[in-house]
């Protein structure tokens, strides 16, 4: 089975280097969509004789736009591509992942898309880049997403009219929400996938990348809460509930109620201890109060996220991308 690759990036440097260097002896075609790098980053990939497509500047940018617009290219290119690996540019593809993808998808026709387990390359650089690492380690097996890493039919891609370009996050949830309604399982198979430089070092970092995520949330419940599926719907509730509800009657009627409000925030100690609890099946004792500690505080900038895409509903404005690594 032929398979392509579609690299997406912006001003990614030595990362995306490492991205085209793990795939040219493995994959029949590679693109590179670039969204207006100013590092060098296109003349490097084509020194690397990969194709490269740069984005119209003058139209918002956005992950999914460019995956389109790469995997688009590749079926120029190459017509007889069946299998199309998506990856971001600051990631490594782990040697041996495309044939163990393909192989995969060879034998189980009914899946479309299928992804294994990215890694953080350096999970002890800093808490949110261990964080990272411990939020890819999903189960094994079916599921309903996957991230930007997945290798897909180009049969299940096309049939769904690929990404949703106006998406600035959650995009790739969307997107098999509509390939599970056709037929299609998505996958998640025992073996490693990709390596990735999440480089956050900071925690306006963590709390922009955990700001688009309650976007992507809130996104993602306003297109399909409606729907059979209740896309994100309890995750949505959740974040307003913990992030801005709950500490808003705890610390608003503070006053009133001579303190006794404040008893509210005991619920936070409980839900972390549940969900401690919960991770204890899948990461060490440590790593579970770690993650369950961050999947409490990480609904706080959250609910910023949901908050500024009512706004931007309410006022009829485009939201842009959301960026963390340069802040």
């Amino acid at each position: 089975m032929s398979i392509g690759v579609v690299v997406i990036g912006r001003n990614e440097g030595d990362r995306l280097k490492k991205c085209l260097r793990s795939l040219l002896s493995e994959a029949d075609s590679i693109v590179y969509v670039d969204s207006g790098s100013a590092d060098g980053s296109i003349q490097m990939a084509q020194s690397l004789g990969v194709e490269v497509v740069e984005l119209d500047l003058s139209i918002p940018f956005t992950a999914a736009r460019a995956r389109n617009a790469g995997a688009t290219k590749l079926v120029q290119l190459n017509p007889k591509i069946e299998l199309v690996q998506f990856v971001d540019g600051d990631c490594e593809v782990v040697s041996g992942w495309l044939a163990i993808a393909a192989q995969a998808l060879k034998e189980h026709p009914e899946w479309g898309v299928v992804c294994g387990r990215r890694r953080e390359r350096y999970p002890q650089q800093s808490l949110y880049n261990l964080l990272c690492d411990l939020e890819w380690n999903t189960p094994v097996g079916e599921t309903k997403a996957c991230g930007g890493d997945a290798m897909m039919r180009r049969s299940a891609w096309q049939q769904v009219g690929g990404f949703n370009p106006s998406l600035i996050a959650g995009e790739e949830s969307e997107l098999c929400l509509r390939l599970r309604r056709q037929g299609w399982k998505i996958w998640r198979v025992e073996a490693d996938m990709t390596l990735h430089d999440a480089q956050i070092l900071r925690l306006s970092q963590w709390w922009q990348r955990s700001v688009r995520s309650g976007h992507a949330y809130a996104e993602g419940a306003w297109l399909y809460g409606r729907a059979p599926e209740q896309h994100r719907i309890k995750e949505t509730k959740s974040i307003l509930l913990w992030g801005l509800v709950i500490p808003a009657i705890a610390l608003g009627f503070a006053w009133l109620s001579r303190g006794w409000s404040l008893m509210l925030l005991g619920g936070y100690a409980v839900l972390i201890y549940k969900v401690y609890r919960y991770f204890c099946t899948r990461f060490s004792q440590k790593e579970a109060m770690l993650y369950a500690v961050n999947c409490i505080l990480i609904k706080f900038p959250q609910a910023q996220g949901q908050i500024q895409f009512y706004l931007s509903k309410l006022w009829g404005k485009q939201r842009t991308i959301v960026e963390y690594k340069g802040n």
